[in-house]
């Protein structure tokens, strides 16, 4: 059964994610889901999404499906992310972000996360890790 996270819908428990134009929608059991209308905020002076942005983004969408496969009280740190731009974004950009668990051990998960564009075409993906804090296992 999924973690509840209703308190984590919308921005995510981070203001940024909401200056950013991201709104966390939906989750269940090691997946979670957002829409991304990217605000100035988010882009260059030109109007397209920066790079880091993304990084933001696919780290708080992973960390929330991370979150959501875990007991209450265990907690996870991200290791590490590596992403790719496929297609520029810009500012108002109806835009789906989707984060999912692929593998939970012990101690580490691995996690993909997805950026779509209204129309389905992927925009950029990332794969991540993610230290586990177990705190039920701890006790034990």
């Amino acid at each position: 059964m999924a973690r509840n996270m209703d308190r984590s819908l919308g921005d995510g428990g981070m203001p940024l994610l909401a200056a950013l134009g991201v709104s966390f929608d939906g989750y269940g059991e090691g997946w979670a889901e957002a829409a991304w209308v990217p605000t100035e905020l988010a882009c260059n002076p030109t109007g397209i999404v920066q790079g880091g942005v993304y990084a933001v983004v696919h780290d708080a969408a992973m960390n929330f499906a991370t979150n959501s496969a875990l007991d209450r009280g265990d907690r996870c740190t991200t290791l590490d992310v590596q992403y790719q731009t496929l297609r520029a974004a810009s500012a108002g950009d109806e835009l789906r972000v989707r984060g999912v668990v692929t593998r939970a051990a012990t101690q580490v998960a691995h996690v993909e996360s997805e950026i779509r564009s209204a129309g389905d075409e992927l925009v950029t993906r990332a794969i991540a890790t993610f230290l586990l804090r177990r705190h039920s296992r701890e006790k034990r």
